[in-house]
């Protein structure tokens, strides 16, 4: 049997870096070369993995999602991609008036490759059919398919529905079967806008590229760049929004109650349960490797209401963070008072932000960026966002200032800022209980 080998590179080294390592290795035997063992799941990079990580209950699993009846040996039932539009410059906008100008415009474009597809007397290959025009529409797989199976669609305005399109950054989305190459399951997460306010999520980034995170939501997330996203909500409905269902099983619900001897638990305990532990700088550190490969899978910590607890108190804090105090920042103004942003940046030590150019913001305190998802701070994610840009390709405009109210950036700095602060708390609260 051939014996496979392989050599390691520091990961965070640049593209450039890592070519002038092999470039100066100058032969393949000068590397540390290792031999490739495959463990059990036929992983053959291997380190760093915690082999106790395979006792913990899977937070959710393939097999889980198939069985029609009462699920067992997982916490949650069904759990979902994010979104997934592959055309993001037409489907999501910050203003609602100019989502609906540009879907309109798609719309009808897509509609008239409808109507000539169908009137074909000869079968042509849709790629040669359809017309490229970056101004008018985005092509994907399943758009060219619809128009093969002659689906028109028609705008609707309740199909514009409020998005978490980034870690607290809201954009309008044109939530779509068509428009949407991928809906997932959300048509039966948060099917209509009244179910946004009973239900909530847990918004897990996974992958291998950058650090595991969580976020809890009550609105529709986007898929994420690097590997994706999935969620994991309390309630699943039908897509009309009725017959609500609770997510999290019974299976869950009689193992937490069994392992701690307390019939007070609840599910939604146990939705802030995992909720918590997701936030556990040990577990997150001594895991890093696993939660990149896999799901996360939840241990029985020491303590489950201090877990609980915590997990309640930072789902609510990032639910709620628009509602939140702003943080008093010191303001310098210029000559003249401009709420107005075009692409916001820190200074140096990032204890200044340059918000445009008659407004510097001063005194932000560095705790501030212990609280990171990801390989962003939850600020840092809010000032990437927050900027005037164009699509080079479409020409779409996307403007982040709202004129109806023109501090919202400048106080939501403020409150990201608080949430930040509050989260990196509750975080060292809840990381000193230990995990077994």
């Amino acid at each position: 049997m051939a014996e496979i080998y392989y050599a390691r590179i520091a990961k965070n080294l640049t593209r450039e870096q890592k070519l002038q390592v092999l470039k100066e290795t100058r032969h393949i035997f000068n590397l540390a070369l290792q031999p490739i063992v495959l463990d059990e799941k036929y992983n053959w990079i291997t380190q760093g993995l915690e082999t106790d990580f395979e006792t913990f209950i899977p937070i959710g699993s393939k097999a889980g999602k198939a069985v029609n009846n009462q699920t067992i040996g997982v916490i949650f039932k069904l759990y979902s991609n994010g979104i997934k539009t592959c055309r993001d410059a037409w489907a999501y906008n910050f203003d609602r008036e100019e989502l609906e100008k540009n879907m309109r415009l798609t719309i009808d474009s897509y509609n008239e490759h409808v109507f000539r597809y169908s009137r074909l007397t000869t079968q042509r290959k849709i790629d040669n059919f359809v017309t490229y025009d970056d101004k008018k529409l985005s092509w994907s797989e399943s758009l060219k398919a619809n128009v093969q199976l002659a689906k028109y669609s028609d705008f609707k305005v309740e199909n514009i529905r409020t998005s978490l399109y980034r870690p607290f950054t809201k954009r309008y989305l044109y939530f779509d079967r068509i428009f949407n190459e991928r809906v997932y399951q959300f048509p039966s997460i948060f099917p209509t806008l009244a179910t946004e306010k009973e239900n909530q999520i847990i918004w897990l980034k996974v992958g291998m590229e950058i650090p595991m995170f969580a976020l809890c939501t009550n609105q529709l997330t986007d898929s994420l760049p690097q590997s994706g996203s999935q969620v994991f909500p309390f309630y699943t409905y039908s897509e009309g929004g009725e017959h609500r269902q609770e997510n999290v099983t019974n299976w869950a619900l009689i193992e937490f109650r069994t392992h701690y001897h307390d019939d007070k638990i609840s599910k939604w305990d146990i939705f802030y349960y995992v909720y918590g532990l997701l936030h556990h700088a040990g577990y997150r550190e001594k895991y890093e490797a696993n939660l990149k490969r896999e799901l996360p899978r939840i241990p029985f910590a020491t303590d489950f209401w201090t877990f609980s607890t915590t997990g309640r108190q930072l789902a609510d804090l990032h639910l709620n963070y628009e509602f939140q105090k702003a943080y008093p920042l010191n303001f310098e103004y210029g000559s003249s008072i401009n709420w107005r942003v075009t692409k916001m940046c820190f200074n140096k030590d990032k204890t200044g932000l340059k918000y445009n150019d008659s407004l510097m913001l001063h005194d932000i305190p560095p705790q501030v960026f212990d609280y990171r998802l990801g390989n962003r701070s939850a600020l840092e994610w809010l000032v990437d966002q927050y900027q005037l840009s164009t699509d080079k390709r479409s020409g779409i405009i996307h403007n982040p200032n709202d004129l109806n109210e023109e501090r919202y950036i400048v106080q939501l700095i403020g409150k990201v800022i608080t949430v930040s602060l509050a989260t990196v708390e509750l975080v060292k609260k809840i990381s000193a209980v230990a995990i077994s």
